[in-house]
């Protein structure tokens, strides 16, 4: 259950720099008598005596500084939790780290000295502390421990993908709702700058109706790394590692495709899981690309979105990711604003001369914050606001993520959603 606790602290009532209030502060005012002591002084007609004032003051003071604290178990510390979920979970108000499953101490205390390191996940989840658990561990591994989280009726927050199937999606999403308590994935490139921008502009019509979406994710990293993400078993591989944020942001945009048409490879020498994609989702009109490599080293495409009013054109790469690699604290001054704005294209009647580009400004709403997706589960869990990423979600980008492996490896078209259903 989630306890009480005030923000920027997490042993004390009250902050540590703020002074509990003074018995004496809420005392009447009083004259001073002969012996040199104080003595009441009564209310002026229609005033609220003082001690009344201050009570009323420092209840409002309270309701803004007390919140539900939320005890956080993150299981696994390797590059994702390290990077992402522990320095997110820490900064974000309301959530407390409280542990972490890993059979590396050293280096968990190394980060963070003041946390507890347990060495296996049912130690974790036994005992009524921990309100959330976050699973960051390999992929195979998220269905069984999501499960075994919400057996013991904790909240649960999967890293992408949530699962290896979309099976295990549907019995993780069963067990959510029979132990009733939310069950997430982590969507953070949703609170990308870029994509905040690009939500901004199709919100307010600057490129009319959208005919082309293309969306890029591309790296340069030429050796293949000794790691279970390139290893070849399931889960493993680009597709299920970059796939979940370039679909996930498509859907956003514009619902579920009708169809998707796959091409995965493996491109590196001794590559063992595929390192490239390109999807194409068909929709009524619309046609959506998502393309992500692993031999691209120049600074590449992000977006290129084609309207009936204009086009917007984005490379660069968000630069929430850099900075927490270089350990940088999220919420410090500039936190996730763009060093590389997109630019917006007007289009313009035939024959005329083309418009001038410009660039789409910065604006408060528009910076990438991916604390964003932790305050809302914080407000699920203490509050009954929907989740983040509902788990109807997380099921249905796993089904459109095995659309894709279908579609590669039978080299055709696949129908998703309605009209897989109907087909």
């Amino acid at each position: 259950m989630a306890r009480s606790r005030v923000a920027g602290s997490t042993t004390s009532s009250w902050p540590a720099s703020t002074s509990r209030p003074r018995s004496s502060l809420a005392g009447p005012r009083c004259d001073r008598a002969e012996t040199g002591r104080r003595r009441p002084r009564p209310p002026r007609a229609g005033a609220w005596p003082r001690n009344r004032l201050v009570a009323t003051a420092a209840a409002a003071i309270t309701e803004q500084l007390v919140e539900p604290l939320v005890n956080v178990a993150l299981v696994g510390y390797g590059f994702v939790g390290k990077v992402f979920h522990a320095p997110l979970i820490r900064h974000t108000p309301g959530l407390r780290l409280h542990c972490v499953v890993s059979s590396d101490a050293a280096k968990v205390h190394a980060d963070h000295p003041d946390v507890r390191v347990v060495a296996d996940a049912e130690t974790a989840f036994a005992g009524p502390a921990i309100d959330l658990v976050v699973i960051a561990a390999p992929n195979a591994l998220h269905a069984p421990l999501a499960i075994a989280a919400l057996r013991q009726g904790k909240h649960v927050v999967v890293d992408k993908p949530f699962t290896v199937t979309a099976e295990e999606a549907r019995r993780v999403a069963d067990h959510a709702r029979s132990a009733g308590r939310i069950a997430s994935v982590f969507q953070n490139r949703r609170w990308d700058a870029d994509f905040l921008a690009l939500r901004h502009l199709l919100a307010d019509g600057s490129l009319g109706e959208v005919a082309e979406f293309h969306s890029h994710f591309d790296r340069h990293r030429p050796a293949v790394a000794p790691r279970w993400r390139e290893s070849g078993e399931p889960g493993s591989g680009l597709w299920y590692d970059l796939g979940p944020h370039l679909l996930d942001q498509a859907v956003q945009l514009f619902g579920m495709p009708d169809a998707v048409f796959a091409d995965l490879a493996r491109q590196r020498q001794g590559a063992l899981a595929d390192d490239y994609f390109h999807v194409l989702l068909r929709y009524r009109r619309l046609r959506v690309v998502l393309h992500a490599g692993t031999l691209v080293a120049a600074n590449g495409l992000r977006f290129a979105v084609h309207g009936s009013r204009g086009s917007f054109i984005k490379h660069g790469l968000d630069p929430q990711e850099a900075a927490l690699r270089s350990g940088s604290k999220p919420g410090q001054a500039g936190w996730g604003r763009d060093p590389q704005p997109g630019w917006l294209h007007p289009a313009t009647a035939a024959g005329a001369s083309p418009a001038p580009a410009t660039p789409v400004p910065a604006m408060a709403e528009t910076d990438g914050d991916y604390r964003r997706y932790y305050q809302a589960m914080h407000a699920a869990i203490t509050a009954g606001r929907p989740p983040p990423v509902g788990i109807d979600e997380a099921v249905q980008l796993m089904e459109l993520l095995e659309a894709g492996l279908r579609s590669a490896a039978q080299g055709r078209e696949v129908a998703c959603g309605a009209a897989a259903a109907t087909g």
